[in-house]
C-alpha cells in the first residue's frame, strides 16, 4: 500500500511551482462558478421563467462563452495571457456580484452572455500560461493536474453551493461567486507576476502559421467536436436513461457518477504518465480514447442488465482520461507553428459548439426516438470521430510529421 502511494505521489513531481499555483487557481475559479448548476432552478423559481425563457437563456450563455474563449486566444496573443488572465477573472467577480440585480428576461439574457464571455476569456489564457511554465516533458501531465483541478472544483462548488443557498439564499451565491473570482485575481497577481517569474517554455514564433490554414488542426477541431457531443451525453440525456428506463435512485445515481471522479482522481495522473512513456503517438492515444467513448454508449443497447452501467461508466472513463489530456497536449504542441492563443482557444471551442449542440440534441433525440435509437446514433457520430482522428493519423504521418 505504501509503495502504491509512493508511486501516485512520484507521478505529480517535477512541475513547477507556477504550474501548481495555476492548478490551485483553476480550482478556485471552477468552484466559484457554483451559481451555474444552480442557474436553471433560480431562474424558474425566483424570476418565474418559462422553460422556454430558460432555454434562449443557456443559449446565450454557450453563445457568451464560444465568442468569449475565441476573444481570449486573439487577446492572449496581442497583450500576453498574465493581463488577460488577471482582467478576466477581476472583472467576472463584478459581473457575478452584479447579475443578481437582473430581472427581467431581456436584462437576464445580455447579463448572461457578458458574464460568460469575460469569464471564458480566462480558459485560452490559462493553457498558454500553463504551457509556458511547463517543461516540454512535462506538458501533458501539467494539463492532468490541471484537469484534476477542475474536476475537484466541479464536485466541490456544487456542495458548498447547496450549502451557502440554504443558509444565506441566491443572492449569498452570487456574492460568494463574485468574491473568490476577486480573491483568486489577487492571488494571480502575487506569484505569477511575470516580472517576478520566469517561464520555462514561452515560445515567440516569428512568422506565425495562421490557425486558420493548419489542415491537421481542423481535421483534429472537427474530431474533437464530436467526441465533445458524444462525451456530453453522460451530463445530460445519461442521467435519465438510468432513471427513467433502469430506474436507479438519486443516490444510486450520485454513486455512479462519484465513481466517474474517484477513477479520474486516482488513476489519471498515473495513467497519464505510464502511457507518456510508451511508444504510441499523441493522435494514436486520442484515437483510443475515442474507441473507449463510443463502446460506453454502444454497450448499452446489449443488454438490459444493470451491470452494464458499470461497464459503460469505466469505459468512458477511461476514455476520457486518455482522450482530454491528449488532445490538450496535441493542441498545445501544434500552437507552436502559429499564435498560440488562437490555437488554443479553438481547441477550447470545439468543446463549447459541443455543449451548444449535445444536451438540446441528446434530449430532443430521447424524447422523440427513445433511448435505444439514441445510443445507436451517439455510437456512429462516435465513429466517424475516431475515423476522422484515423485519417489524421494518416495524414500527419504521410507529412512526416509524428505527433
Amino acid at each position: 500500500m505504501k509503495k502504491l502511494y509512493t508511486n501516485y505521489i512520484n507521478t505529480f513531481r517535477g512541475l513547477s511551482k507556477e504550474i501548481w499555483w495555476l492548478a490551485l487557481m483553476t480550482l478556485i475559479n471552477r468552484a466559484g462558478t457554483m451559481v451555474i448548476p444552480f442557474l436553471t432552478l433560480y431562474l424558474t423559481k425566483n424570476l418565474n421563467f418559462s422553460l422556454n425563457d430558460v432555454g434562449w437563456i443557456m443559449t446565450a450563455f454557450g453563445l457568451g462563452s464560444v465568442i468569449g474563449t475565441w476573444l481570449g486566444g486573439k487577446l492572449t496573443d496581442i497583450i500576453g495571457y498574465y493581463k488577460v488572465m488577471v482582467g478576466s477573472l477581476f472583472i467576472t467577480g463584478f459581473l457575478f456580484v452584479g447579475l443578481q440585480f437582473l430581472t427581467t428576461f431581456t436584462e437576464f439574457s445580455f447579463g448572461i452572455f457578458i458574464l460568460m464571455l469575460v469569464a471564458d476569456m480566462f480558459r485560452p489564457a490559462m493553457f498558454v500560461a500553463m504551457s509556458a511554465y511547463s517543461k516540454p516533458e512535462n506538458k501533458t501531465r501539467s494539463v492532468t493536474l490541471i484537469r484534476l483541478a477542475i474536476n475537484l472544483g466541479f464536485s466541490a462548488g456544487p456542495a458548498i453551493g447547496g450549502l451557502i443557498i440554504a443558509t444565506l439564499g441566491y443572492r449569498g451565491l452570487f456574492w460568494v461567486d463574485g468574491i473568490t473570482c476577486i480573491l483568486a485575481t489577487f492571488l494571480l497577481i502575487k506569484v505569477l507576476d511575470p516580472k517576478k517569474t520566469k517561464p520555462l517554455d514561452e515560445v515567440k514564433v516569428k512568422n506565425p502559421i495562421s490557425v486558420y490554414k493548419d489542415k491537421s488542426f481542423w481535421m483534429f477541431f472537427a474530431a474533437m467536436t464530436l467526441f465533445g457531443v458524444v462525451f456530453l451525453q453522460f451530463l445530460s440525456t445519461m442521467p435519465l436513461f438510468y432513471t427513467d428506463v433502469h430506474h436507479l435512485s438519486e443516490l444510486e445515481i450520485g454513486l455512479l457518477l462519484g465513481m466517474n471522479g474517484l477513477m479520474i482522481f486516482f488513476l489519471e495522473m498515473p495513467l497519464v504518465q505510464w502511457l507518456e512513456n510508451s511508444k504510441y503517438t499523441k493522435v494514436g492515444l486520442i484515437l483510443f480514447g475515442g474507441v473507449l467513448t463510443t463502446l460506453g454508449f454502444l454497450v448499452l443497447n446489449t443488454t438490459s442488465w444493470i451491470g452494464v452501467l458499470i461497464i459503460s461508466m469505466i469505459l468512458m472513463t477511461v476514455g476520457e482520461m486518455i482522450a482530454f489530456p491528449f488532445s490538450n497536449a496535441f493542441a498545445i504542441e501544434r500552437a507552436k507553428k502559429g499564435n498560440q492563443g488562437q490555437y488554443m482557444a479553438l481547441y477550447i471551442i470545439s468543446f463549447s459548439i459541443g455543449h451548444v449542440i449535445a444536451h438540446n440534441a441528446g434530449l430532443q433525440m430521447v424524447d422523440k426516438l427513445g433511448f435505444e435509437m439514441t445510443w445507436n446514433i451517439i455510437t456512429v457520430l462516435g465513429g466517424v470521430c475516431v475515423l476522422l482522428l484515423y485519417l489524421l493519423k494518416r495524414y500527419l504521418k504521410l507529412k512526416g510529421e509524428v505527433t
